[in-house]
């Protein structure tokens, strides 16, 4: 089950590189590039480097501290890192943004 986020001033968001949010408690980054927005995982799996300080080129985010690439479609990293982000879907509807976040189980429970 996936909850939508809003995503507040979005547009906002165009020229300001990658930038952490918290939606439901978890907080993730949030960028543009080549005039599409993505929501991905906050660290690298390799180092755990906050991905919140690398940039994007070539349809990937890059890592900034041992340059790991992760794609911004599909989140995985190039064929001899054996490694993956978390991509998180992103929806346009009524001149808004929203970002899905699986609802976990004691989510569910408690809601």
């Amino acid at each position: 089950m996936v909850h939508w986020y809003k995503i507040e001033h979005a547009d906002f968001l165009k020229n300001q590189g990658i930038s952490e949010h918290k939606f439901g408690g978890k907080i993730i980054c949030i960028t543009w590039f080549e005039d599409q927005l993505y929501a991905f995982s906050r660290k690298c799996p390799h180092a755990g480097a906050p991905l919140k300080n690398g940039w994007c080129e070539r349809g990937k985010v890059i890592c900034p501290f041992h340059r790991h690439e992760f794609d911004l479609i599909s989140g995985r990293g190039n064929p001899e890192q054996h490694d993956f982000i978390t991509i998180y879907p992103i929806k346009f509807e009524d001149k808004d943004y929203y970002v899905g976040l699986e609802i976990g189980f004691w989510q569910r429970f408690f809601a």
